[in-house]
């Protein structure tokens, strides 16, 4: 049986090199059996698969057993952290300021960063802990691979390690390679983790890094509507979460005086929004993210806490929106007294939303 190396050129499977890979990254872990994982890969070898596919084959393996077994979880993890350091290594890249040195040339790695790893790059290569590795679980390591780490424009291999990824975005949050290196030994170790935006794009061109934004309702008219459709879509692009509210838009029915018409009231305007956050994922990494805030009193109440129902007119649900209704202190007195509760046109009452 034969495997294709990365150039191309077949060889013969090494099979005492598939036992020897797999018991390496087994060492220490309790209740692993190496050669069971082993032995489980060569099973399901094809000849002519290529390297890349074999590694996988092992992960993969590994990973089946994590039912029975969850030290298999560090198993498939460190098989996984191999095969990740050879795919940046096939690249030239065998040092952190070498990763930086790439994704600066492709424009991902910001200059600050990028002059700060040229300046005291020995420094920073030497902080590196490649053990550190060890302390993820499958689906953790899995997830920094997928989600996480810089890809090559062009090729879309990885550029960086877990351990230069984490580095990276220690330099970018600070101002002195010391500075880096203390905030790297903390957040490597795996004691705190920064939020997602700061993970994505710490040291990068786009050092977008908060969170969330919190966006008032836009007003009642076409401009201001497709303005904020604007501004969450650029928002969401580098992974910013978005909260705003809709309670200033008319509900159905009422009177539209520039045409005479009557409004179709805000699940329209919602379900474009539902389409944009969905088009407009989050640096390509997961999805956007979005909560819509609807007060209490709106007409359009009701329909409102209908948008996430599985069943219905397609045309008034939202499913990747989050929805929230926004319930004052006079609401909940109501019922508690059981009194009445009225519901208003926002076109009418503009005070009440202010």
């Amino acid at each position: 049986m034969r495997v294709a190396k990365r150039d191309g050129t077949l060889e013969p499977v090494d099979l005492n090199k598939i036992v020897r890979a797999v018991a390496r990254c087994a060492a220490g872990l309790e209740n692993v059996d190496a050669m069971r994982v082993a032995t489980r890969t060569i099973s399901g070898l094809v000849d002519g698969a290529t390297t890349e596919e074999l590694d996988n084959l092992s992960i993969r393996t590994a990973a089946a057993f994590i039912a029975e077994e969850p030290n298999y979880s560090k198993l498939a993890a460190r098989l996984l952290a191999t095969v990740v350091d050879k795919e940046v290594q096939n690249q030239d890249i065998y040092s952190f300021s070498q990763s930086v040195a790439l994704g600066s040339a492709q424009g991902v790695i910001g200059p600050e960063t990028a002059a700060m790893v040229a300046t005291h790059a020995r420094k920073l290569n030497d902080a590196i802990l490649p053990e550190r590795n060890w302390l993820y679980e499958f689906f953790g390591l899995r997830t920094v691979y997928d989600r996480y780490l810089l890809r090559h424009p062009e090729t879309r291999s990885v550029i960086e390690t877990p351990q230069y990824f984490l580095l990276r975005v220690a330099c970018g949050l600070s101002t002195s390679p010391e500075e880096a290196i203390e905030f790297y030994q903390l957040i490597s170790s795996l004691d705190y983790l920064p939020s997602s935006p700061t993970l994505f794009n710490s040291g990068t061109t786009h050092p977008q890094m908060s969170s969330c934004y919190l966006l008032d309702s836009p007003e009642d008219n076409l401009d201001a509507i497709y303005d904020r459709y604007r501004d969450v879509a650029r928002l969401s692009k580098h992974a910013g979460g978005i909260g705003l509210s809709y309670s200033r838009i008319r509900s159905r029915g009422s009177l539209i005086r520039g045409t005479n018409g009557l409004s179709n009231g805000i699940v329209p305007w919602l379900k474009t929004l539902d389409s944009s956050v969905a088009a407009v994922n989050q640096g390509g990494r997961r999805k956007g993210a979005a909560c819509v805030y609807l007060e209490t009193w709106h007409a359009d109440i009701e329909a409102f806490l209908e948008l996430k129902e599985n069943t219905g007119d397609a045309a008034r649900r939202t499913h990747n929106l989050n929805l929230s209704n926004w319930v004052p202190d006079l609401f909940m007195e109501r019922v508690e007294q059981d009194w009445q509760w009225s519901l208003f046109d926002p076109k009418k009452v503009p005070n009440l939303v202010d």
